[in-house]
């Protein structure tokens, strides 16, 4: 190679690395930084207060909407049943939109629920996230689309769009006719049929009637208006809603797109304003340090903190010993850590002073709070409170508690595992 052509080489190499160098300097600087909350929230009003509702409703951006009616639905018997039966009631629209979806059993039912809808004029919309769908036959979506039904597969990865891989829609939300509306834990797919008797995940569901319906159809609509740049906004889905019960909701959803982690500061606001008792219920818990330092203040108010967890050999190992390398300051504080063991343990719940109420898809993780798309009901009631309360500690009688002593003597094969699962924790 002559000097002149490495002096060529040379001077386009650098070339080359400049503008790498501008155009990442200028992309890193084009993107917003998230609005996160990063330093504790102290002087929190008590839930219950007037003060507490004021705060959480201008902080969130979200008002409760009276007027409405909510009933509980436990484990896949009676949460497909019961979607099954407004489904095949549609007269108008149906919006549906969830992250797992698959199976013969389950997976089909719906299929052909959806489409005998559309076959009879009923305007039929799904979002099924891309990888939470991977397992279903394409002939499954192929029978959708030519009876009618308008599908989108969220989010198809792309190498050009790696960040696909990782924005998922986790939320579980099915709106008939603008008027019934359904969100929760459970997932549209095999493994949450039946009941934990039979094998089934254990999970909840939530049926509500009201006014708090069109914000749950708002939430689908913001995806949609996403994934296919159509604002469905006619009567048959926005229809005017009378009361239907006397229960206030409040939807809090939130994306890695709009900033702030709403739903992450649900629960700072919720547990910065406990004074009584915290009850958890989650499959994953991988929450940040700032939960984690909110869950020890409370136990320094006197707070009690109860966390329902899924047992070993429901969910990754991996994720899992992360998880567990993190409990030791937890379980020194003396919050009570349960694992279910009759089946998965799959509901979301956070009750707070038996009284504030958070229903819907999160998980007590960092995939929730940062990278997925969730919808969450807040819910200020003292008789749900009572019900849920209620099946809480009715689930606890099936549960191992985790102590101290455990933690302390775990083997060190498994410590390593999760200091190295722990180097990834922003994406579990």
């Amino acid at each position: 190679m002559t000097s002149r052509t490495k002096i060529l080489f040379l001077a386009v190499v650098a070339a080359a690395v400049v503008a790498t160098s501008v155009s990442l300097l200028i992309l890193l600087n084009a993107v917003p930084e998230p609005m996160r909350v990063s330093e504790p929230l102290d002087s929190v009003p008590a839930i219950g207060t007037e003060e507490f509702r004021h705060v959480q409703s201008v902080l969130l951006d979200s008002t409760a909407t009276a007027g409405n009616r909510i009933d509980i639905l436990e484990n896949g018997d009676e949460i497909f049943a019961a979607k099954l039966e407004a489904i095949d009631q549609a007269t108008r629209s149906i919006t549906f939109e969830t992250y797992e979806f698959f199976g013969e059993e389950i997976g089909g039912a719906f299929v052909e629920a959806f489409a005998r809808a559309a076959q009879r004029g009923v305007a039929v919309h799904a979002i099924m996230d891309y990888v939470g769908s991977m397992a279903a036959s394409a002939e499954k979506f192929r029978r959708m689309e030519e009876a009618g039904v308008e599908v989108e597969r969220w989010r198809r990865p792309s190498w050009y769009q790696l960040s696909r891989f990782n924005n998922r829609t986790h939320r579980k939300l099915l709106v008939v006719d603008g008027r019934i509306g359904f969100t929760g834990g459970a997932n549209t797919a095999d493994p949450w049929k039946g009941s934990p008797a039979s094998g089934g995940y254990r999970d909840n569901h939530y049926r509500f009637e009201g006014p708090v319906v069109a914000h749950l159809q708002t939430a689908f609509m913001r995806n949609w208006l996403n994934a296919r740049s159509q604002l469905l906004h006619a009567e048959a889905y926005f229809p005017l809603l009378e009361d239907r019960g006397d229960v206030r909701a409040k939807v809090v959803s939130s994306s890695p797109q709009e900033g702030t982690h709403r739903i992450r500061l649900m629960l700072l606001l919720a547990i910065a304003g406990s004074r009584d008792s915290i009850r958890l219920a989650t499959p994953y818990f991988y929450p940040d340090d700032m939960i984690m330092k909110a869950l020890l203040d409370a136990r320094d108010r006197g707070v009690s903190v109860d966390l329902m967890l899924a047992a070993e050999g429901h969910y990754s190992t991996f994720v899992r010993e992360a998880s567990m390398n993190r409990w030791g300051d937890l379980l020194e504080a003396g919050v009570r850590i349960h694992e279910y063991q009759p089946s998965k343990y799959h509901a979301k719940l956070y009750l707070v002073d038996e009284y504030w109420i958070s229903v819907g898809s999160s998980n007590l993780d960092n995939r929730s709070f940062r990278l997925n798309d969730e919808t969450n009901v807040i819910i200020m009631n003292r008789d749900l409170a009572a019900a849920l309360t209620a099946q809480y500690e009715s689930d606890l009688e099936q549960t191992k508690s985790y102590d101290l002593e455990v933690w302390k003597n775990r083997p060190r094969v498994r410590r390593l595992l999760g200091w190295m699962a722990m180097t990834v924790g922003w994406h579990l």
